[in-house]
């Protein structure tokens, strides 16, 4: 306790200096920054050479917390009650007195939210005079850490702290939901779209594809390992990794299984620790038999297909 209390003291620190740290989330880890500070957010863009024109998902401690920047709306009220805080990011209209640096928003007049479940982030955004924008601490297109060593491979040294919270217990990035207007999922994620709609009482239409990029996640290639990936196949090729779904009697070096028993929700957990333990070993290119297009199974299978892309 008194480590983590050390932890979070020395993060605190860190980020009123306006520098970036890797924080632990339920979904992934997060590069954060202070949201309000231009000269913070640009460090987020310069570390993980991404585009200006991407967006980033700013964190808060709670509802309260958010209306200093935020419109709030009754569909909002009704997913926070119920899945706050957790995997879901919401997509609300910027209050004219808002100070989230443009960075964080393209200039556009909507920002994307959310309130992660984390003890440890939680406890640290509950110090902070400011929300943290966060996007996954990984290089842009590259597979996103699940844990502090995912993290420490993608930055090293460049980055002065990662605070330790374990890992991440959900291992997908959040669930997006557009609420300015009709109510619109923009990104698959950790919580699935039935449930949004049982919360809402009306079907939720998700928005495949946007000519502009208006949340993160959007970009064609993304959560890639950097090597080819073939989808839905029933056997891998002479020295190709093989990713199942379910363990099966037949075994082999080249085998990596996400679950023993085919569960979707520890399969997810498991994608990206696997995807980066087949990298680091060195293989040239990833077989993956087909997965359940159900439940968290829908959210595994973009994130694949994101990553095959060539």
């Amino acid at each position: 306790m008194k480590k983590d209390l050390s932890n979070i003291k020395k993060s605190k620190y860190l980020l009123d200096k306006n520098q970036c740290i890797g924080i632990p989330t339920e979904t992934v880890y997060g590069l954060a920054a202070n949201a309000y500070s231009n000269q913070a957010t640009s460090k987020i863009f310069f570390l993980k050479n991404r585009s200006k024109k991407n967006p980033l998902i700013v964190h808060y401690f709670n509802a309260k917390d958010l209306e200093r920047d935020c419109k709030i709306n009754l569909d909002f009220k009704k997913l926070y009650k119920k899945f706050c805080p957790g995997p879901i990011t919401f997509v609300l209209r910027l209050k004219k007195e808002s100070k989230i640096s443009k960075n964080v928003t393209n200039g556009k007049k909507t920002l994307a939210v959310r309130f992660p479940n984390n003890k440890l982030t939680r406890k640290l955004l509950s110090t902070l005079k400011y929300p943290l924008a966060a996007p996954s601490a990984n290089i842009s297109s590259k597979l996103s850490p699940v844990s502090k060593q995912d993290v420490f491979e993608e930055f090293g040294k460049k980055l002065k702290f990662i605070l330790d919270g374990g890992r991440s217990k959900i291992g997908l990035e959040s669930t997006i939901i557009n609420l300015c207007g009709k109510p619109q999922v923009l990104r698959l994620g950790g919580i699935e779209i039935s449930k949004i709609n049982k919360i809402l009482k009306r079907k939720i239409i998700y928005v495949k594809k946007n000519k502009k990029i208006s949340v993160p996640g959007q970009n064609k290639l993304h959560y890639s390992p950097g090597i080819p990936i073939r989808l839905n196949k029933k056997n891998p090729k002479k020295d190709e990794a093989f990713i199942l779904i379910r363990k099966k009697k037949i075994s082999s070096i080249n085998y990596f299984y996400l679950t023993k028993n085919g569960n979707l929700k520890l399969a997810g957990k498991n994608l990206y620790k696997t995807l980066r333990k087949i990298k680091n070993l060195k293989y040239k290119s990833i077989a993956v038999e087909r997965i359940p297009n159900i439940g968290i199974g829908q959210t595994i299978n973009d994130r694949l297909k994101r990553a095959s892309i060539k």
